[in-house]
């Protein structure tokens, strides 16, 4: 099975890269829990001084939420699922906003709905120049989730 967040440690900088090129790096629940175990580490390490976030490929930061798996939890219930959804994507962007360490996002590609609010929590952001910056929920009604504005 693929790590889905790769971990790379060079001279205290850690880059943590986002490794569903399949699906664009679109965050599902198994990706955010082991970013989060990620971070974990990172955290209690103190010989790493900064972090570095990615998304594996060219096409993508991150395209946002697993849409296919959200839409499949919501059939065990509406309410339980987009407050599952929500409760670890805000859980996600709080832990960056707040994170001990310097989080510097790195995008390349797109970076939509989640994965652009994941970029907002970041201490610093750079883009390539084929970056682009989308929350397109925004678009049928639904608020950012993970907290971004």
């Amino acid at each position: 099975m693929t790590d889905l967040v790769l971990m790379q440690n060079t001279h205290g900088i850690t880059l943590l890269t986002l490794n569903r090129t399949e699906k664009l790096n679109a965050l599902d629940y198994a990706l955010i829990d082991r970013l989060q175990q990620r971070l974990d580490v990172v955290e209690k390490d103190d010989d790493i001084r900064a972090v570095i976030l990615t998304g594996a490929g060219d096409r993508a930061f991150s395209a946002g939420a697993d849409i296919y798996e959200f839409s499949a939890s919501v059939r065990h219930g509406v309410d339980d699922a987009v407050r599952e959804f929500v409760r670890r994507g805000q859980a996600l962007t709080s832990r960056l906003e707040a994170f001990p360490k310097p989080v510097i996002v790195a995008v390349n590609g797109l970076a939509y709905g989640g994965g652009c609010e994941i970029t907002e929590a970041a201490h610093l952001a750079v883009a390539s120049d084929t970056a682009t910056f989308a929350k397109p929920e925004i678009r049928i009604g639904i608020p950012p989730t993970f907290g971004g504005t």
